[in-house]
C-alpha cells in the first residue's frame, strides 16, 4: 500500500508534540509485529489518542489504519487526509462495509486500530467493549495487541476545556502481549478477556506514572481524581436520553 500522505503528516504531528513539549513513554513496542496483520485495541480517553497511538507504533516503521467514525471523514479538511492515509470509515448505522474494509487490510498484512469503548471515556476507565476487534482479529486470524494510552486527556478530552499550553505533559502508550482468537471460539468470552487485559494493563500504567492523580480533573475518581465515575456517568447519559425523548415529544406534540 502507497503511502503518500502518511508521512508528511506524521512530520506535522510530531512538530505539534515538540510545540507541546511531551514527554513520550513507549512500553512494549516490541509487541508490534515487523510485518503482518495485528488488531490494536485501544482504550480511548482522549481526541488524540489515536495520533499518540500511531506515533508509539512508528519506532516499528510501521503505519495504523484506523477505524474511524464516518463524521470525520465528512470533514473538508481532515476527509482527505483521513482517506490518504487509508484510514477506515465507520458508520455506525450501518458498519458491514468498514468492517469488511479491515478484514481486507488485516489480510494483506496491515496493522487495524480500533478504539472497542466506541467512544471517549468520559471515567477514563475502561468501558464496555464492543466486540468488533475481537470478531476482526477471528475473521483475519491476526493477534490482538491490548493498547493503553494515558496522559493525552490531560490535552484534549470530552467536556473539558483543552489545553494546548506547552506543558511537557508525560504520556504513555503500552503495547499488550498479542493473543489470538481461534474460530469457533465463544465471542463473548474472548471480549471478556481482552476487557480484562485492557484493564489489567491501564492499572500496571497508572501505578507507573510519573505524576500523581490526586485531586486531577484528568484522572478517575478510584486514584483519588475528580472525574465523574462509571455509575456517574451513566446516570447523566440516561438523563441526557430522558432529556431527548421529552424534547421530541413536545416537538410531536407542536406539530
Amino acid at each position: 500500500m502507497r503511502d503518500f500522505v502518511y508521512p508528511p503528516v506524521v512530520v506535522t504531528i510530531k512538530t505539534l508534540w515538540k510545540y507541546l513539549g511531551l514527554k513520550f513513554d513507549f512500553k512494549g513496542t516490541e509487541n508490534i509485529p515487523a510485518t503482518g496483520g495485528a488488531v490494536l485495541a485501544i482504550n480511548h480517553i482522549g481526541y488524540l489518542d489515536f495520533a499518540i497511538t500511531g506515533t508509539g507504533v512508528l519506532p516499528r516503521k510501521r503505519y495504523v489504519r484506523f477505524m474511524a467514525k464516518k463524521e470525520i471523514f465528512d470533514h473538508k479538511i481532515a476527509g482527505p487526509l483521513m482517506r490518504g492515509m487509508h484510514h477506515i470509515s465507520v458508520d455506525r448505522s450501518s458498519g458491514s462495509s468498514s468492517f469488511v474494509a479491515a478484514l481486507r487490510y488485516l489480510r494483506a498484512g496491515e496493522i487495524v486500530g480500533i478504539f472497542p469503548e466506541a467512544t471517549i471515556s468520559r471515567s477514563f476507565e475502561i468501558k464496555e467493549l464492543k466486540t468488533g476487534a475481537v470478531r476482526l482479529a477471528m475473521g483475519s486470524d491476526t493477534p490482538i495487541i491490548p493498547t493503553i494510552v494515558w496522559g493525552s486527556q490531560r490535552i484534549f478530552t470530552k467536556k473539558v476545556k483543552p489545553n494546548w499550553k506547552r506543558n511537557k505533559f508525560p504520556i504513555t502508550v503500552a503495547f499488550g502481549q498479542p493473543f489470538i482468537v481461534k474460530k469457533g471460539q465463544d465471542v463473548d468470552e474472548a471480549e471478556a478477556n481482552l476487557r480484562q487485559q485492557m484493564k489489567d494493563l491501564l492499572t500496571q500504567v497508572q501505578d507507573s506514572y510519573p505524576d500523581s492523580h490526586v485531586g486531577q480533573r484528568w484522572a478517575p475518581a478510584r486514584l483519588g481524581g475528580t472525574a465523574p465515575t462509571p455509575e456517574q456517568v451513566e446516570i447523566e447519559w440516561a438523563e441526557h436520553l430522558l432529556k431527548q425523548e421529552r424534547e421530541k415529544a413536545k416537538n410531536e406534540e407542536k406539530a
